[in-house]
């Protein structure tokens, strides 16, 4: 069977990103969530920054705790491949900052699967996903940090755009090392998900209890 392909990783982390971030907006739009997102945007578009330093590209806005954070930059000395490091380096970023999480604040509270093999993938994803457990407080960091992975992690459509010829050409290029590392990448993100659609029901099916619950002793009280 065919490896899995870098520009096949990273449409597939995008588009799941996107989708996380929308349930976010949709579903999900309470204040403590925006204090969630302006970490992850703070870890996406410091990644952005730093990939733009390491390229030798000219940084002329660097705005975080706006509506629409951003990291505007000129070219990078690199042609092509600094364009694609910069679009792509919030993958890098977020996974090294949930690594040190981790290892430092969480003693290695995780141990992450290999992720080498797409074929392997619902493996991975289940040993990773079984080793949540809620009664542990490491866990509900791990939790309220996955709430905004997709923010953190994920290249918008801008980033995209900036480099799609480039990603149409790595359709066709794996590479191992970046294959455990969008395999990672995509299992974090779909664990989030789980978690905000498990949230969104709560939170739903909370509301509909108190409303019911309100129409009953307002119809007692006539």
């Amino acid at each position: 069977m065919p490896e899995i392909t870098i520009g096949i990783l990273i449409i597939v982390i995008s588009l799941l990103s996107y989708f996380s971030n929308w349930i976010n907006w949709r579903f999900l739009n309470y204040k403590i969530n925006y204090f969630l997102y302006y970490l992850g945007t703070f870890i996406h578009e410091t990644s952005h920054a730093i990939a733009c330093l390491l390229t030798g590209s000219k940084i002329s806005q660097y705005k975080i705790l706006v509506q629409q954070p951003r990291v505007v930059y000129s070219n990078p000395r690199l042609p092509l491949i600094g364009n694609l490091l910069i679009s792509i380096a919030p993958m890098f970023g977020g996974l090294l900052f949930l690594f040190l999480v981790n290892k430092y604040f969480l003693a290695n509270q995780f141990i992450m699967p290999s992720f080498i093999d797409w074929k392997l993938f619902l493996n991975d994803f289940w040993n990773l996903l079984k080793q949540i457990d809620i009664t542990q407080w490491q866990n509900w960091i791990v939790i309220f940090l996955f709430l905004n992975i997709g923010a953190t992690i994920g290249s918008s459509w801008q980033d995209l755009k900036n480099v799609w010829f480039i990603i149409l050409f790595l359709v066709f290029i794996p590479w191992p090392f970046f294959t455990h590392l969008g395999l990672l990448a995509i299992a974090l993100i779909l664990i989030n998900i789980i978690f905000q659609v498990i949230l969104t029901v709560i939170i739903s099916v909370i509301k509909y209890s108190i409303n019911r619950f309100s129409i009953h002793i307002f119809i007692a009280l006539l």
